[in-house]
This record gives structure tokens, sequence and C-alpha cells, in this order.
């Protein structure tokens, strides 16, 4: 009978090939088969962080995802879990590409759902694109007793609100057709002009710059703000805006 094959779900950092691990390297180049999230149509941008690293001689399994809002079809996930399978009972490991880090915000989640409690898995840390836009602005995320909070666009209005006003720093992910919105929220809460705005971090078309001068947001695009002043000891924290 043939030992099934091993899993990695490896993260290849935010765009620079010279932020992917020595560990994620070793493995990506010793694996048997790869698999990367891509579009629809087109090549897939974790593969191109690691490509100038890869020979040819390795099969290749492209998770080809819906460019459209909302979350991917459960079939996308399914069918990709199924390739991987496959490959992983013929004994062959496979090394799933997650840009930044596979469980922040990765695909791979998708997969490890499906196929973690089947066939032996190994996660690779990688840069996140948190840290990565947090080194583009050189501002500290949070210090000493300062919490962070990630904040996805993609909230409703009040519920993105609510979560940015009980903030102390917040880093706010997946802009794109979000962007008006957050700016009208980060109006009524009066911290317009603490946010900086990072898109395409640690790539050579990397930008940081106000937010009120951006227009357009990439999807590879984050805004980090200080939503709190710091406080004395006892001073209670606002409480989030009412709507009517």
């Amino acid at each position: 009978m043939t030992q099934s094959g091993r899993l990695y779900g490896i993260g290849v950092g935010p765009g620079d090939p010279e932020l992917v691990t020595v560990k994620a390297l070793r493995l990506i180049r010793a694996v048997a088969v790869i698999a990367y999230p891509a579009p629809e149509e087109g090549p897939s941008f974790a593969r191109s962080i690691v490509a100038g690293w890869l020979d040819g001689t390795q099969g290749e399994i492209a998770i080809r995802f819906p460019m459209r809002p909302g979350p991917p079809p459960t079939r996308v996930y399914d069918r990709a879990a199924a390739a991987i399978a496959a490959e992983l009972d013929a004994g062959a490991d496979v090394a799933v590409l997650c840009q930044g880090d596979p469980l922040f915000y990765g695909s791979f989640c998708g997969l490890l759902a499906r196929l973690g409690g089947h066939y032996p898995v190994e996660i690779v840390p990688g840069v996140s694109s948190l840290a990565a836009c947090a080194a583009a602005t050189m501002t500290p995320l949070v210090t000493r007793d300062e919490t962070l909070t990630v904040v996805p666009a993609t909230l409703p209005e009040d519920a993105l609100a609510e979560r940015l006003a009980a903030a102390d720093v917040a880093a706010v992910v997946k802009l794109g057709r979000h962007l008006d919105k957050l700016k009208r929220v980060l109006q009524r809460l009066g911290v317009s002009e603490r946010a900086v705005y990072v898109e395409h971090a640690s790539l050579p078309d990397e930008r940081t710059l106000s937010l009120a001068a951006v227009e357009r947001a990439p999807y590879f695009s984050m805004v980090v703000v200080r939503t709190a002043i710091r406080r004395a000891p006892g001073t209670a924290r606002r409480a989030a805006p009412q709507t009517t």
C-alpha cells in the first residue's frame, strides 16, 4: 500500500521574492507537485513570487478562482481538494503556495478544512501583508499594551464603524470597491487624517500615501489607522457613533 504524501501550506510572502523564507524555498523545490491560487484567466501571483526557483519538473495544479465580489464558490475548493488528494493518495508531496501567510485570510484555509483530517499537514508561515505594510510605512503597528484589530472592509458600514471605534490601532484589509465606504466611516470617527494607505507592499510599484489622496484601491492594498489617541489611566474609550 502506497503511503500518502504530505500536504504543505506554504506562505510565500507579500510579493518580494527575497521575503520567501529559507524553509519555504527548500520545500517548494523538494515536493513533487505545487498548487496555487490563480484567477480564472492569467497567471498566478503566488506562483510568480517563486517562479525563479522552479525548474519545470514538478506537477502543477492551478486553483482558478472567479474574480468577483463575495466568497469563492464551494465547488472551487471541492475540485481543488479532490485534485490535491489524488496526488497525495499516489504518494506525492504537495505544496500549496499562499501569498502572505497561509492562515491569514489565506485560500489555504478552505483546503485545510477539507484535507487536514485525512493527510499529514505542515504549515510554513510566511511574511504577511500586515507585516509588509507596517514595514512600508515605517510605523509600529502596536507598542506596549496597545491592541491591534484587523478589520475587513467588506463588513457592513455600521459594523465597520463599530469595530474601528473600539480599536487602538486598526489594519483594514480587502479594500477594493469598499474604499469609499471606509472613507465615510473614518470621516465619521474623525480619524481620517491618521489613516495611512499602502498598496502592493514590498513590490516595485509599492505606494504609501494618505487615504485622502487615494481615488481607487486595488485588491492588494491596506489602510493602517491609529483610531485611539493615547488615554490617561482610567479614561473611558469613546463609544461607537450612533446611526439613524
